[in-house]
C-alpha cells in the first residue's frame, strides 16, 4: 500500500500522470527513514529536515503538515501495509501540483509515503567490502541544493552505470572544484591515524540525518577526532580507511580504490555505536 495525499492506495494504482512535475523537472523531494516496528528512528530530524527542504524550494507546506499529522500518516500506511510490527524503510515524497512549464501553475504539493519491510531494525553488518573508483564524467555542483533530499540523480545514476560496466562496486563523486563530495552509498568518512575527516556541506555532500547524528553526537569512548574538511582525490591512496554512511545502507566500507587497500576498524566501531542507539529506543 502507498498513502497518496492521506488515500490508501494500492502501490500498483496508476495515481500520478504525465503532468507529474517530479517526473517532468524533478521537482520533488524525497526524505527516506528507518522504522524499528514501534519507533520511527531521528523522527524529529527528519520532519525538520523534509520541512526545511520544502521551504528552500518554495512549496508552500499545508497547514496540516505537522510533525504529529506525518507521523499519524506514515503509521496509518504501515498499518494498512500489514507492517505496523515490522522493521521497514519509509519513503517521504513531496512534489509539486501538476502542470507544464518551468513556472508552477502553484506553489501547492501533493505527498506519497511508501514502505519496504527489512530483516532488522539495527543497520546490517558491513558488506564483505567495496572496490572503488572516482567518477569524473559529471560533477556535482556544490550550492545549497546538493545538501536537499531532491529527486534529481542523474550524476548518481551515471556513476552507478560506470561502476557497473567497469566492474566497481562503488564510485565516489567530485564536485566542481573537483573535491570529494560524496559516494554512491552515502557521505564518505576519510581515517587517518586517529582522524576521521568527512567533506562539509558547502563542499556538496548530503545533510543525511545519520551524518548529522554521528558529528553532533557526544560519543562516549569515541577514539576518533572528527572533522569536516575538504578531502582532494589526492587523499585517498594515503588512507587508512575509507567508508560510507547513509540512512538508507547504514556504514559501507571501501577496502580498495585503485592500489590502495584498507582496514575497516572505525566503520565497525561507527555501525556498533550507531546500533546501539537504535537498541536503545527500541
Amino acid at each position: 500500500m502507498v498513502n497518496f495525499n492521506g488515500d490508501l492506495l494500492p502501490d500498483s494504482n496508476h495515481f500520478l500522470n504525465g503532468q507529474n512535475r517530479g517526473l517532468q523537472f524533478a521537482d520533488a523531494l524525497s526524505e527516506r527513514l528507518r522504522y524499528t516496528g514501534s519507533v520511527l528512528l531521528f523522527w524529529e530530524a527528519h520532519y525538520f529536515r523534509l520541512m526545511a527542504s520544502m521551504r528552500q524550494l518554495r512549496m508552500e507546506i499545508p497547514m496540516e503538515f505537522t510533525l504529529e499529522y506525518l507521523q499519524e500518516e506514515v503509521l496509518k500506511t504501515l498499518t494498512a501495509s500489514g507492517r505496523a510490527e515490522t522493521p521497514c524503510e519509509i519513503g517521504i515524497t513531496v512534489f509539486r501540483q501538476s502542470g507544464t512549464g518551468f513556472l508552477p501553475p502553484s506553489q501547492s504539493i501533493s505527498y506519497v509515503i511508501d514502505c519496504v519491510s527489512l530483516e532488522s531494525a539495527e543497520f546490517p553488518q558491513d558488506s564483505p567490502g567495496l572496490v572503488a573508483d572516482l567518477f569524473k564524467d559529471y560533477y556535482l555542483q556544490a550550492d545549497g541544493l546538493s545538501q536537499l533530499p531532491h529527486n534529481m540523480k542523474l550524476p548518481w545514476v551515471l556513476a552507478a552505470i560506470y561502476a557497473d560496466e567497469n566492474d566497481f562496486d562503488t564510485c565516489l563523486l567530485v564536485n566542481h572544484r573537483k573535491e570529494i563530495a560524496q559516494g554512491l552509498h552515502g557521505n564518505l568518512f576519510l581515517r587517518k591515524g586517529q582522524e576521521l575527516k568527512t567533506p562539509p556541506l558547502s563542499d556538496g555532500c548530503s545533510d543525511d540525518i545519520l551524518r548529522k547524528f554521528l558529528l553532533k553526537q557526544e560519543w562516549k569512548d569515541m577514539p576518533y577526532e572528527l572533522h569536516e574538511t575538504h578531502i582532494s582525490p589526492f587523499e585517498l591512496q594515503q588512507a587508512d580507511e575509507l567508508f560510507m554512511l547513509d540512512i538508507s545502507k547504514g556504514v559501507s566500507s571501501i577496502t580498495q580504490y585503485r592500489k590502495a587497500k584498507y582496514s575497516r576498524e572505525a566503520a565497525t566501531f561507527i555501525l556498533n555505536m550507531i546500533n546501539g542507539h537504535i537498541q536503545e529506543q527500541t
